[in-house]
């Protein structure tokens, strides 16, 4: 039974997390032939200012970037 974490910050939409599962969930099948309905998929969603990088915060870092 495939279990995959992805973590990524805060802002994305229902309609992008839906592909993401989609995706991931179909390339699993295809690459490791495991079966969609044993397949799970957590997106976890952190905040900007709990994510660092480079040294900074991800808030910061997009602030000094202008990102």
């Amino acid at each position: 039974m495939p279990y995959v974490n992805v973590q990524i910050t805060r802002g994305v939409t229902r309609e992008q997390k839906a592909q993401i599962v989609s995706d991931i969930t179909e390339t699993l099948v295809r690459v490791l032939g495991k079966k969609p309905e044993h397949t799970h998929i957590v997106i976890q969603e952190i905040a900007e200012e709990d994510w660092g990088f480079a040294g900074l915060l991800t808030d910061e870092w997009k602030g000094r970037s202008g990102g």
